[in-house]
């Protein structure tokens, strides 16, 4: 399965329902311009929704932490939801799992944004 990314808005925070690979070549690169895109246009509230994500490979997870850190310096929050267990054990044995505000549900990702 492919790459697909999906936006939704919910009250000023932008909801990303990704699904497929997250891998060198065209997933990652779709994620990265995604993500700049957004915050060229000040949407600096993002929950990037991986429960769909079958696969990432260290040149997604590369994505994530330079999509996290591009949010991050234009002044916004990025922040994860819906791990699947292969992506959760990643982000622990990278040790990046502390660096994401990782959520399970999506209302309290929407709800942990300072306003």
């Amino acid at each position: 399965m492919s790459f697909k990314a999906t936006s939704r808005e919910i009250r000023g925070v932008v909801v990303v329902d990704v699904s497929g690979r997250i891998t060198l070549g065209e997933g990652s690169a779709m994620l990265r311009e995604m993500v700049r895109d957004m915050t060229s246009k000040g949407q600096l509230k993002i929950v990037l929704n991986l429960g769909d994500v079958t696969y990432i490979d260290s040149s997604g997870i590369g994505e994530l932490v330079s999509g996290f850190t591009t949010v991050k310096n234009s002044g916004g929050e990025l922040k994860l939801l819906n791990l699947t267990k292969k992506v959760h054990d990643l982000l622990q044995i990278t040790k990046l799992y502390t660096v994401f505000d990782v959520h399970n549900d999506e209302a309290s990702a929407l709800g942990s944004f300072r306003n």
